[in-house]
């Protein structure tokens, strides 16, 4: 299969997100066109269908780089994780994740039910040596520059070992998705006092103390008011927490843009200053939307395994598949793995 720096393949299950199939393939039109992947995809689904598409596309995508990779069964996102993965082999997540497996494809992206895509990871695809649970990380804009907020929702129920391994796995996640040399590596509680927190914050502040230096750069606890001021590259919680965050976050960003939208048309004076604004919002929607870091990890597997958001549209499917190369390309895992011993012997 390909190799960092040459081409890869990425499957994608075409097949579970929210919009279907058809902002797959707009997604993956966007992505080469647009952003100038250049990469292998094998869409996983619905063989007919999916070819039906591809013919009303035919002029804008060169067939030799798709392939279509029939499946008869999708994951819903009502369907029990393991219940899921047993029943429905036939699946497009199981199927791309096979192809994962079988070293048919680099890494996996999909839209579907996370519970089940991150069983599927765990089950087919194996933690590296040393990883307790895999976590979601996904980069999040900021005042001054991004940062790799994890876990984001793999694991709601957490150890403190847990959140320590979430800091290794962040920390080898900024190094290659934003070019961090030393991520500066926080944990998000409640206060920045020693002792604030539960007991569950505590110990892993306890705990990152020991490998700081050591593993990983560790500069102590932040507030939520602290989160999107920039001043550190990863930011460590359990997935409960991080979910929440996200999709809070994500939300107020929708508020915020509405709102916008509704005062700026209330009289003349504003729509001619909206007018005037304009470059200055588009450049603002680009910098805060979601969709331009859509694609989130499954940090600490063997293989490489993204997860977008069931609602994600053809540009943040775009981007995801733009993140995916870039995990494949930067190939972390022996680094990671290296890491984690390390972190593990020192706790």
């Amino acid at each position: 299969m390909g190799a960092p720096g040459g081409k890869c393949t990425i499957a994608v299950d075409a097949m579970g997100s929210d919009l279907g199939p058809t902002e797959f393939v707009r997604g993956l039109l966007y992505a080469t066109n647009e952003l100038g992947l250049d990469c292998n995809f094998t869409l996983v689904g619905k063989g007919r269908l999916l070819e039906r598409l591809m013919k009303v596309r035919k002029s804008s995508i060169n067939p030799s780089k798709i392939n279509i990779h029939h499946a008869s069964e999708v994951v819903n996102m009502h369907d029990k994780p393991i219940q899921a993965l047993r029943k429905k082999k036939d699946s497009s997540m199981a199927q791309a994740i096979e192809l994962l497996r079988d070293g048919k494809a680099d890494a996996v992206l999909s839209c579907g039910n996370t519970g089940a895509l991150i069983a599927g990871g765990i089950l087919r695809i194996r933690p590296l040596d040393g990883v307790d649970r895999p976590a979601l990380g996904l980069i999040v804009p900021s005042k001054r520059k991004p940062f790799v907020l994890i876990d984001v929702g793999a694991n709601p129920e957490s150890t403190s070992l847990n959140l320590v391994q979430n800091a290794v796995l962040g920390a080898n996640y900024a190094k290659a998705a934003l070019g961090c040399e030393k991520p500066r590596v926080a944990l998000l509680t409640i206060g920045t006092e020693e002792g604030k927190g539960n007991s569950l914050i505590n110990a892993t502040h306890t705990n990152l103390q020991q490998i700081n230096g050591k593993v990983i750069d560790y500069v102590g606890p932040i507030e939520g008011f602290q989160l999107f001021d920039g001043d550190v590259d990863v930011v460590v919680c359990d997935g409960f927490v991080g979910n929440i965050v996200l999709k809070s976050s994500e939300a107020l960003f929708g508020f915020i843009g509405s709102t916008m939208k509704e005062e700026l048309v209330r009289n003349p004076k504003r729509i001619l200053g909206a007018a005037l604004s304009k470059s200055a919002f588009r450049a603002m929607k680009v910098r805060l939307s979601p969709d331009q870091h859509a694609g989130a990890p499954l940090l600490g597997l063997k293989g490489n395994i993204l997860k977008s958001h069931g609602s994600s549209n053809y540009i943040a499917i775009a981007n995801a598949l733009r993140i995916a190369r870039e995990v494949v390309t930067h190939d972390m895992i022996d680094s990671i793995s290296s890491d984690i011993n390390q972190a593990n012997d020192l706790i």
